[in-house]
């Protein structure tokens, strides 16, 4: 990762968790952090325990990141960032933190036209693993559009192709949903259980199969035991865990996306 992808992660980092940019050039920006990123970020527990305490008035703090020393102001206080700092792993741990939900509006450029309607799409990204002694996973994007309950299949490549904001748009108004964001996961889930279900089941017949077969030799190695052995039940119950077919299914992160009226 060079500097300037760094300036460009840190932009958008702070842009997301709602952390205006004060100043921003080319070689370092400052930021006004919000009280969720100066938690997260500052290390400052005995301030914001003494805040909670007394009910004062919050302070988050101002920081200057410095992405290009050589070409920053002489007087510049600030905080040397680049790939490898433990800043820069701080903030990329804080990524799955913060980011495992997200709401961002479709930048309409509405000017001179009327108010314009945002429909709600939660967004859920997931991924599917088949598992038995070998391993198959399989990244799902689904959108669900909250208002008349289309499905969309590989949602996330539709939305790096729009102008995302954290911000609604001017003249932009959102639409309430007719579908709660409980009942949109439940219809979500039942479309990757259909998934799972319709898979060729090749892969998990197959690992029946070398399972029975290890099985097999295991009791033909024990066959001569009038009493099979503590060991017996320890390898049976290693072949199940190896062989034995599982599909996993486990939530990468998702969002609510207020996206202008159309039809995909």
């Amino acid at each position: 990762m060079q500097q300037p992808q760094v300036h460009d992660f840190l932009e958008r980092y702070f842009q997301a968790n709602d952390s205006p940019i004060i100043e921003n050039t080319s070689s370092y920006l400052k930021v006004q952090l919000s009280i969720e990123l100066d938690k997260l970020l500052m290390n400052r527990p005995f301030y914001w325990h003494y805040l909670e305490k007394t009910g004062g008035q919050p302070n988050p703090m101002q920081v200057t990141f410095i992405t290009d020393q050589a070409n920053a102001p002489d007087d510049l206080r600030g905080e040397q960032i680049h790939f490898g700092s433990p800043r820069l792993r701080q903030l990329f741990g804080s990524t799955r933190e913060l980011g495992g939900f997200i709401r961002l509006y479709e930048n309409i450029h509405a000017s001179g036209r009327k108010s314009i309607p945002l429909q709600p799409w939660l967004c859920l990204n997931m991924k599917v693993s088949f598992q038995c002694d070998r391993k198959k996973d399989v990244l799902l994007s689904l959108g669900l559009n909250l208002i008349h309950g289309q499905i969309v299949q590989k949602f996330y490549d539709r939305l790096i192709e729009k102008e995302l904001s954290p911000n609604i748009p001017d003249f932009c108004f959102k639409l309430s949903p007719l579908i709660t964001v409980h009942s949109g996961l439940i219809r979500l889930q039942k479309m990757v259980q259909t998934y799972a279900e319709n898979e060729d089941k090749t892969w998990a017949e197959e690992a029946v199969n070398r399972w029975e077969t290890d099985l097999a030799l295991l009791e033909q190695f024990y066959e001569d035991y009038d009493e099979k052995p503590e060991s017996y039940d320890v390898e049976k119950q290693a072949l199940k865990e190896q062989y034995e077919p599982k599909i996993h299914v486990s939530i990468i992160n998702g969002g609510m996306f207020y996206l202008e009226q159309q039809v995909f």
